[in-house]
């Protein structure tokens, strides 16, 4: 996927975001505790990790499930 200005955006690849959009990552926040979610990229499998409650938010074909019952308890 590129920009207008013709450079990567990560897109389907991966990279640093994870294949989800940039611009969708700047205003998506955990829809438990509206905190702030890290790309994640372990085992293959990327996740949206939030950095305040520490619930990790699986990511399905580019797409991130925000579900909290879909999330991931830490440890």
């Amino acid at each position: 996927m590129t920009d207008t200005t013709g450079s990567s955006t990560g897109g389907p690849t991966g990279g640093p975001t994870g294949g989800i959009d940039p611009a969708l990552l700047e205003i998506i926040v955990c829809p438990d505790c509206r905190g702030d979610l890290a790309v994640v990229t372990a085992s293959g499998a990327t996740e949206l990790v939030c950095q305040a409650c520490g619930l990790a938010y699986p990511v399905r074909d580019d797409i991130p499930v925000l579900l909290v019952d879909e999330a991931r308890r830490p440890a």
